[in-house]
């Protein structure tokens, strides 16, 4: 443990941003899980209600499940009275928001997957010059001693850079790889309840 806290202000930072890391991946894996339903389980029940000419009751529906799929179908039967290309538009727009919400903080780990080896670099850096500076300042006469500080210091730095940076790695291909299978989820909801309203409204004609 002392050889770790021997690390220097960079690896106090790198210890910093690895917890916020951990904290935003925690929160938005939780909030991925949440999103992400059954999308074909719901689908049939919002048509189902549909078809028994409850637009209320599916738009009540779709309030209550959370998630971008539920978000899309939502917007579609608001949006049912008007022309393919009207509905296709508004579903496009809630899907491109749904998204960004998706997406959201997910920038700042990858932010620090980039900047933790950088910032382990700059604290091995560091140390070497404490390394220098320790020889020349106590040349010639110079004790073990006196170089471990500045040498752990840069072996701390460039191991924590990688010890930040790996597992962030990790953690944004994971997030990135729920929001893909939300995504698409909510792409295929959106297209069929498109062609289900559409199809409902040429049969009325």
């Amino acid at each position: 443990m002392s050889a770790v806290l021997q690390g220097g202000a960079v690896f106090w930072l790198l210890l910093g941003l690895g917890v916020a890391a951990v904290a935003v991946f925690f929160e938005r894996l939780l909030h991925l899980r949440r999103a992400q339903i059954d999308a074909s389980d719901f689908l049939k029940g919002v048509c189902n209600v549909l078809e028994n000419g409850n637009a209320e009751e599916a738009m009540m529906l779709c309030e209550e499940t959370p998630g971008p799929v539920a978000a899309v179908v939502l917007t579609a039967i608001r949006h049912r009275k008007g022309s393919r290309e009207a509905v296709r538009e508004a579903v496009d727009n809630t899907g491109r928001a749904e998204i960004s919400r998706l997406e959201r903080r997910l920038a700042s780990i990858a932010v620090t997957c980039q900047i933790a080896p950088l910032l382990g670099l700059l604290g091995t850096l560091l140390g070497v010059m404490e390394v220098v500076r320790t020889l020349n300042e106590q040349a010639p006469v110079v004790q073990n001693a006196n170089l471990t500080a500045g040498v752990m210091q840069a072996l701390v730095a460039a191991a924590m850079g990688l010890l930040v940076a790996i597992p962030c790695h990790a953690m944004y291909a994971l997030l990135l790889v729920r929001i893909e299978r939300i995504v698409l989820d909510m792409e295929a909801a959106a297209s069929e309840i498109v062609a289900y309203l559409t199809k409902q409204d040429t049969s009325m004609l």
